[in-house]
């Protein structure tokens, strides 16, 4: 296969073909809009999604702001009195400019080369509302890390894995309890394309899960300047089981569990190569992917190179991010448990048994451990970082088994504490705002201290002005949400109705937005109250 072939079967051809299609729903001047709804950028870009939510605000609304599907479902007539509009057709045009000066930029002068550009590899993406592949904080920040990377014109890849169902949403019934319940995305409607090889037909990879030859299917989206690749088990050609192993994310049964690990780091490492992309670096943010590292092990023993020199280079091109000391984040597995899925893979890697599970446990030898991601990761990595400095100290506590030698301040486990992505998590308003008294191109000075600085001359009334119309926003969408809750559930008219008048943009509300896991501690609003009455006092001595 030529160099040229190879380049070929990375997606870009599937998504100009996607591109070219959807444009043949369009009139000539809106054509732009079909490569502007194919590259996630358009959901951090000033101006572009007023160009897709005016087509229709209430489809716009129902499909989670899919561009793609607005588009398809928009009747022709609709679309021609766009076409008709001059002013719409200059903004069009410029937007569409932006997002073609900013794929061209050149890219930045750092150690990573387009050539071998980082390879990141997630259980979760949190791209867009419209992409539901994401359950939380893993996700939120896999995403803005995609979107920075655009940013920065850093040249990296995303690897993932393309959950139909995604994760599960939830509701609250007359009694109080939470019930969960899966919807199934419509995939064909989105901005992404199945990736096909050269003989057009789609591109796979396989993996033998459970004695089973298990063929992946990739599909690639593009956020800004970085492809993102998710992996995807529903083929016809897999065993119906297999079938469901990309079905959900979090899925509660560890067996499924440990094939979708499988599946994102074996199968991620096999994809990358299919695809025509040699990573200069492997980053695995939390342990879910840990597994591309035994396969990555396993291709530098091939080689012919011993144990030791191949571990050297795998973790001389592996970072690790840990997240959370929480089981969730550190998932083990008996020998008893791993056979029956991976046997067949560890007979190839080309080490003993007991050296392969040893990699994932904290005490080699002891085969009453199990084998867990974490320490895998940890021991396959030239750099490992927690993501505050409060859970660097928890860390490397939790991991100092692993190096018995050093003291618990000397565990090689650093921190990055975690931020967003400034363009996606800042509200219009506030954008304006900025744009007023900072300049027009203060996003590009986002790490320039002297431009913050600048932000105590902005008039307190403007700041708080812009504050209260963003509260009364999120308080007619709470109120809205409310309503549509309650009337789900069946509640009677007049509760309905309370729900409308309830929360007022003029009284300090303290909630939970966040999933109902243990975890996540919910109980400290409640049995703490004092901490929270201290919000309404300005007394910061207590």
């Amino acid at each position: 296969m030529t160099v040229d072939t190879v380049r070929a079967c990375d997606g870009r051809r599937d998504l100009a073909r996607a591109v070219a299609e959807l444009a043949e729903r369009l009139p000539e001047p809106l054509w732009p809009l079909a490569r502007v709804a194919y590259n996630y950028r358009w959901s951090w870009m000033p101006g572009a999604v007023a160009l897709f939510s005016e087509i229709d605000p209430a489809v716009w609304r129902r499909s989670d702001c899919n561009p793609r599907h607005v588009v398809e479902v928009t009747a022709p007539r609709r679309l021609r009195d766009l076409a008709g509009q001059q002013e719409y057709i200059e903004r069009l045009r410029e937007v569409a400019a932006r997002l073609d000066g900013d794929l061209a930029r050149p890219w930045a002068q750092t150690g990573i080369s387009p050539e071998r550009p980082v390879a990141y590899f997630c259980s979760e993406f949190g791209i867009h509302c419209s992409l539901p592949l994401y359950g939380g904080g893993l996700g939120v920040l896999a995403g803005d890390m995609i979107k920075a990377a655009s940013d920065l014109a850093l040249p990296m890849v995303g690897v993932g894995l393309l959950y139909r169902q995604g994760y599960f949403h939830q509701r609250m019934d007359t009694e109080g309890w939470q019930h969960e319940y899966w919807t199934s995305t419509r995939f064909e409607r989105l901005p992404m394309a199945r990736v096909t090889g050269p003989d057009d037909q789609p591109l796979t990879v396989t993996v033998v899960i459970r004695g089973r030859t298990v063929h992946i299917q990739v599909w690639r989206v593009d956020v800004g300047r970085v492809p993102v690749y998710l992996l995807d088990t529903d083929r016809d050609d897999n065993h119906p089981i297999d079938r469901w192993i990309t079905a959900r994310l979090y899925v509660g049964d560890r067996h499924t569990r440990l094939a979708q690990y499988a599946v994102l780091g074996i199968g991620g490492v096999r994809a990358l190569e299919a695809l025509g992309i040699e990573p200069g670096l492997v980053h695995l943010n939390e342990g879910h992917a840990a597994l591309s590292s035994r396969e990555r092990l396993r291709r530098l023993l091939a080689t012919g190179r011993s144990f030791e020199e191949a571990l050297a280079l795998l973790r001389q091109e592996t970072v690790f991010t840990t997240h959370t000391p929480v089981p969730a984040g550190n998932e083990g597995y008996t020998q008893e448990e791993v056979e029956p899925v991976l046997g067949d893979f560890i007979n190839d890697v080309g080490i003993p048994r007991s050296t392969y599970y040893d990699l994932g446990r904290v005490v080699a030898g002891d085969a009453r451990e199990p084998t867990s991601i974490s320490p895998l990761a940890l021991r396959t990595s030239r750099a490992a970082n927690a993501v505050s400095r409060q859970h660097a100290a928890v860390a490397r506590a939790m991991w100092r088994p692993l190096w018995r030698e050093r003291r618990v301040e000397d565990v090689p486990i650093g921190y990055v504490t975690n931020g967003v992505h400034t363009m996606t998590w800042m509200s219009a308003p506030m954008q304006a705002l900025l744009d007023r008294y900072l300049g027009a191109d203060w996003s590009s000075r986002l790490s320039d201290p002297a431009l913050w600085a600048r932000v105590e001359e902005i008039p307190a009334g403007e700041l708080w002005r812009v504050r209260c119309e963003l509260r009364d926003a999120f308080v007619e969408y709470v109120r809205a949400q409310s309503v549509r809750d309650r009337l789900a559930r069946g509640e009677p008219p007049a509760y309905v109705d309370a729900a409308a008048q309830a929360f007022d943009p003029q009284v300090l509300t303290i909630g939970f937005a966040r999933r109902m896991a243990t975890y996540k501690r919910f109980y400290l609003l409640t049995r703490f109250p004092d901490r929270s009455l201290r919000l309404l006092s300005n007394d910061t001595t207590r």
